[in-house]
């Protein structure tokens, strides 16, 4: 192999190397930022892309998808002079990589002391139980103070999120035995009302008992009642019906004796037997009426008539 065709290969290789060297392809969620001669040319985005050989190069390589960024615990002072120290967590995005690659040197470092400096801010216009209970009030604030500072920059700020808020071991310790008497006094409350509910439904079982003894008292006095109506009446309809039905004989009776036209002789035996009736009672005295006296005075001469006919 001559010197030439070695020449040749190495010439080839070299080209193709350069070649390949210029062709640049972009994946998802990235640009390129592409300088030609040390100054901004272009950005590219997702594909297939060719370079000057020599004079274009890539500057810098920016992701597009939302990053996060956890910052260590910061020292603040709150309004009423208390220091705690409170650890942030930061969600942004690159929206133009050109001014992410030229707008400031370190865009993370530049994000935490930016950072920091409005979490001081924000919590110096607060006291103490405000921060505890305020961190919606807090992260909202500083996304909207941090998207601004940060907009020069190509970034925007999606979310700010308080981590930890610690405050000092004696505010702790206060805070915890506080808490723990809050707990023991809504404990207290809630024991206190479950008595007081149970005693409200042990009277109140108490009650409908009485009333439903009472109902029950009460119905079976009326059904005694009703009871004692009903065996009233029947005695009564039974007493009343028995005087009809000697009524109803008398005047069957009556109705016969008329029927069969009894003489006088007949009407005074029948009245001489009611006589005898009476005279079966308890009375002492017995007045008997001249018609009676007469019907005896005729039975006793019927009577001596019939002994000396013997």
């Amino acid at each position: 192999m001559g010197p030439f065709i070695i020449v040749f290969i190495i010439l080839l290789a070299v080209a193709l190397l350069i070649v390949v060297n210029c062709i640049k392809i972009v994946p998802q969620a990235n640009a390129y930022v592409v300088e030609r001669l040390g100054a901004y040319l272009d950005t590219w985005q997702v594909g297939v892309h060719l370079k000057m050989p020599f004079i274009d190069r890539v500057a810098k390589r920016v992701i597009l998808k939302e990053q996060v960024v956890d910052f260590p615990p910061q020292p603040v002072i709150t309004k009423d002079n208390v220091t705690m120290q409170i650890d942030t967590v930061v969600y942004f995005q690159i929206t133009d990589p050109k001014l992410y690659a030229y707008g400031v040197e370190n865009p993370i470092m530049a994000i935490e002391n930016l950072t920091a400096t409005t979490l001081r801010n924000v919590i110096g216009d607060l006291e103490l139980d405000e921060t505890l209970t305020s961190r919606e009030t807090i992260n909202t604030k500083m996304r909207s103070t941090l998207d601004v500072a940060t907009d020069p920059w190509g970034i925007k700020i999606n979310r700010v999120e308080l981590k930890n808020i610690m405050p000092p071991k004696a505010i702790q310790d206060a805070m915890e035995k506080q808490m723990k008497a809050e707990r023991e006094r809504r404990e207290a409350i809630l024991r206190a009302e479950g008595e007081k509910k149970s005693t409200v439904l042990v009277a109140e079982g108490n009650k409908e008992a009485a009333i439903l003894d009472a109902q029950a008292e009460k119905e079976a006095a009326i059904l005694r009642a009703e009871a004692k109506r009903e065996a009233t009446i029947k005695e009564a309809e039974g007493q009343a019906e028995a005087i009809l039905r000697i009524q109803q004989a008398n005047a069957d009776g009556l109705k016969m004796l008329k029927e069969s036209a009894p003489d006088s002789a007949v009407l005074q035996l029948k009245s001489l037997e009611a006589f005898a009736k009476a005279a079966d009672g308890k009375a002492t005295k017995i007045i008997i009426p001249s018609e009676i006296q007469g019907i005896a005075g005729l039975t006793k001469s019927i009577a001596e008539v019939a002994v000396e006919d013997k």
